[in-house]
């Protein structure tokens, strides 16, 4: 069901940047209901409209059919929000989303692979973890900017417990995590390696989490950017350096990947275990 969730939703993000003609900051899409190729719980696609509807970033919606999916289109401005988020002297990433179905998709794969609690590190305005609820997972979200954090503190209709603090000092063992899984925000070239870093070795000074946690990591293979020399689309050497096992690579569209050709990968990892 993921990949085929993923690819459909690269399809339909391809056929809207074909027909969008608005001129909106940012962009993105979510069905309106379940369907064969969007095989949606109801439920589900109804908190993930409101947690669209009630987001300040977003400033207009409206309906239209694109090829077989009937959807709502959501437009917004994330600039104020991004400027106020590269201010902090120990942010490592800006703010910019990815889409809400993608942040879905991600914490569905993250449920399937077995893991019970997602920490959704410079989580912006927290849709991972809105959407970790929405599947009935624990979910905390850290971020560094207040203002961001106030927005989440708007949209927790659904509680995903916002935290404003600095992801590489925040204690984490006040969480009492069991089976965690991290998203780490941020492309591994533009501050993700700094804030992985940081929160790898917090999250190893916790003996209970050096194993069975999961790592999700968003990368790029966009020619823009400094290619890794061990690859997994940027992250290859962190995660050979800290001991962690790729599992699996997604492929899902991004507010920062609508005008371009390529989407962006999220490759989930695990730590390994100590023989």
């Amino acid at each position: 069901m993921i990949e085929k969730l993923s690819k459909n939703l690269v399809n339909l993000k391809k056929e809207f940047a074909k027909i969008y003609d608005g001129t909106s900051h940012i962009q993105e899409v979510i069905p309106v209901s379940k369907s064969e190729i969007f095989p949606i719980k109801q439920q589900d696609l109804e908190l993930l409209h409101q947690f669209a509807t009630k987001n300040p970033i977003y400033y207009n919606s409206y309906e239209k059919t694109i090829g077989k999916t009937h959807c709502i289109i959501y437009e917004g401005d994330i600039n104020k929000y991004w400027l106020n988020s590269i201010q902090h002297s120990s942010s490592c990433a800006p703010f910019s989303p990815t889409w809400i179905v993608s942040a879905y998709v991600c914490v569905l794969l993250a449920k399937e692979l077995g893991y019970r609690e997602v920490i959704d590190i410079g989580s912006g305005d927290g849709r991972i973890a809105f959407c970790a609820k929405v599947l009935d997972l624990e979910s905390y979200s850290i971020e560094i900017d207040n203002m961001l954090v106030d927005l989440q503190k708007l949209l927790t209709t659904l509680d995903f417990h916002p935290y404003c603090s600095d992801a590489e000092t925040f204690d984490y063992s006040l969480l009492n995590l069991s089976q965690p899984i991290f998203f780490i925000g941020g492309l591994a070239q533009m501050g993700g390696i700094a804030l992985a870093s940081g929160v790898l070795k917090k999250i190893n000074s916790i003996s209970n989490l050096k194993k069975n946690t999961g790592w999700v990591f968003v990368g790029t293979n966009s020619q823009k950017y400094q290619p890794d020399p061990k690859n997994m689309a940027g992250w290859g050497t962190l995660i050979e350096k800290n001991n962690l096992k790729s599992i699996q690579t997604i492929t899902l569209p991004t507010v920062w990947t609508f005008h371009e050709s390529e989407e962006t990968p999220y490759v989930f990892a695990e730590t390994v275990s100590d023989k």
